[in-house]
């Protein structure tokens, strides 16, 4: 995809949303440099299904610009979109529970918090997220899906009634609508679902050509 046109894609994301919650103002830090440091250190590195860069970035300003504090992501693997949406968690004041089934990716995700000086803003848990998920009180205001995609609705249902007015549900590997990408069945059965519920706006982003749904859950008229 071409640079001008992946900027209006991120535009669009953001503005869907903006009218959710408001802004906050996100001033350079000792964090902010230690961070991006981390990040630009390992960009190109991601093993283990971790998202590229651009989507984390998508992840972290739709955090920041919704102003969300209660995040859910279900597919820690090592890290790398978890730090994103942490480091947009210490913009709102909000923290981040992440779930990964696998023990080695899951103590070098530990590993990856430490070094980006996230931890604070992360509850990192190993198990079993079919089991986990459903036994989490929430409520969520941001939730991001990578994980088994063949599970992606079961946790959709699972996480709707428990989402916040105007909250957002993002999901990666989302194949693009009227196309076909083989070995996503579950996440384009997802996607329909979503599309479905008309307490949500669901909209589809290609930004790295991998795939992020993004559905906000509309907020009461008044």
């Amino acid at each position: 995809m071409k640079s001008g046109r992946r900027i209006a894609v991120l535009l669009l994301v953001l503005l869907a949303g903006a009218s959710h919650a408001p802004a906050q103002e996100a001033k350079n830090t000792e964090l902010d440099d230690r961070v991006a440091a981390f990040l630009a250190k390992m960009r190109g590195q991601w093993r283990d299904m971790n998202v590229p860069h651009v989507d984390g970035q998508i992840l972290y300003d739709i955090v920041v610009k919704n102003n969300y504090r209660s995040a859910l992501e279900i597919g820690t693997s090592t890290g790398h979109s978890a730090i994103w949406i942490a480091w947009a968690m210490s913009k709102t004041g909000g923290k981040l529970v992440t779930i990964e089934l696998d023990e080695r990716r899951y103590r070098e995700a530990l590993a990856n918090f430490k070094e980006a000086a996230v931890s604070e803003w992360v509850d990192a848990r190993l198990g079993d997220a079919h089991e986990l998920v459903p036994e989490l009180a929430g409520p969520w205001d941001f939730v991001f899906i990578d994980a088994d995609k063949d599970w992606y609705t079961n946790y959709a249902k699972a996480l709707v009634p428990k989402m916040l007015p105007g909250g957002c549900i993002s999901a990666h590997n989302i194949p693009r609508p009227g196309g076909r990408r083989g070995g996503m069945h579950g996440t384009a059965e997802y996607y329909e679902y979503m599309k479905s519920l008309p307490e949500f706006e669901t909209s589809f982003v290609d930004a790295s050509q991998n795939g992020v749904s993004v559905s906000y859950k509309r907020k009461p008229s008044k």
